[in-house]
């Protein structure tokens, strides 16, 4: 996944779809025909904007500086019941898990989870009627037609929220883009520091008998960040589209291990009740600096109902036990 300011992952866009052409209101006409019948034909439907689900995209870069959306409108109905062109569409692809919000009102209007999934955004205006609909017994030659609808003016958001099977979850430094880095082909940015990581990482894990699945290192979360602190919930969205959170305490934490586990548990609770619903567990990294007796200590402080391993990413320390546990869960 692109890193730095190539990620990006929240646009607002303003959609404006095509007019729809007008009918015609022709009356036929040849050197053998004087009065002749209306032949008016239809106008074209106007463009519509149309989301599409695209495997090639990871981010909503390529539509960052594209912020109005312009269709085409269709055209007029011609004599001889031809019917106007319909406006060209504009296709714009997303990546997968991208969410359209209207920005006035904030309703989620869809979104596309699917390779190749398309959706109209904002439809196009329909085409006015020719005069041939309207003639009667009684009105034979009608010299009218139906103007083509107006199309649709409207201020889009584009929220992606990453698509991953099992989503990493702690504190800064717990070890989760090194983990991302040992069992996939991923090459996050690793540092000491406090949020190395600034964008969610995708990584894709290579399994038993040619299976795989996707891990996503979203960037760290600090005690508060659902209140804004730190990088705030900017990235907390991410998590929502996990399958599996795998929660990383490391072994050298001030805290105990239940009681950082409790603090990244509130604060997805706190961003959205819901995600304590998913499947959870939990890795101790960092485990190469523990002997037996101190792991065998550290082991009663670990949260109880949760599945939990001693991991070291540096070591490969029960790298192949944890792909086991994720696999099992996301197959639950």
């Amino acid at each position: 996944m692109a890193q730095g300011s190539n990620f990006v992952d929240y646009v607002k866009v303003c959609c404006r779809s095509g007019h729809g052409g007008g009918g015609s209101a022709h009356l036929h006409r040849d050197k053998f025909t004087a009065k002749g019948g209306p032949d008016g034909g239809d106008g074209g439907r106007g463009g519509h904007i149309i989301l599409k689900g695209s495997t090639q995209h990871w981010t909503l870069l390529h539509l960052k500086f594209r912020k109005h959306i312009i269709a085409q409108n269709g055209e007029r109905g011609g004599s001889s019941l031809c019917s106007g062109a319909n406006g060209k569409d504009e296709i714009l692809e997303v990546p997968l898990g991208t969410i359209a919000r209207d920005a006035e009102t904030g309703e989620i209007l869809f979104d596309i989870t699917e390779d190749g999934e398309t959706k109209v955004l904002t439809p196009g205006g329909k085409g006015g009627l020719g005069n041939w609909h309207f003639k009667t017994p009684t009105q034979q030659t009608p010299r009218y037609s139906q103007p083509g609808m107006p199309g649709q003016e409207q201020w889009i958001i584009l929220e992606l929220k990453v698509l991953a099977d099992v989503g990493l979850v702690g504190f800064p430094n717990a070890g989760k883009s090194t983990l991302l880095s040992v069992v996939s082909a991923a090459k996050p940015e690793i540092a000491d520091y406090p949020f190395t990581t600034l964008v969610p990482n995708l990584g894709i894990v290579a399994y038993r008998d040619s299976k795989s699945f996707v891990m996503a290192d979203i960037p760290g979360i600090i005690e508060g960040a659902s209140e804004g602190k730190g990088l705030g919930y900017r990235f907390l969205r991410h998590i929502e589209r996990n399958a599996v959170l795998l929660f990383m305490v490391p072994a050298d934490t001030d805290r105990s291990i239940e009681e950082e586990y409790n603090i990244l548990l509130n604060e997805l609770t706190v961003y959205n009740p819901e995600l304590i619903d998913k499947p959870r567990l939990l890795a101790i990294t960092k485990a190469d600096m523990l002997d037996e007796e101190l792991e065998a200590e550290m082991a009663l402080t670990v949260p109880k109902g949760i599945p939990s391993i001693f991991i070291s990413s540096v070591a490969g320390k029960n790298i192949p036990q944890l792909k086991d546990m994720i696999w099992k869960a996301i197959n639950a």
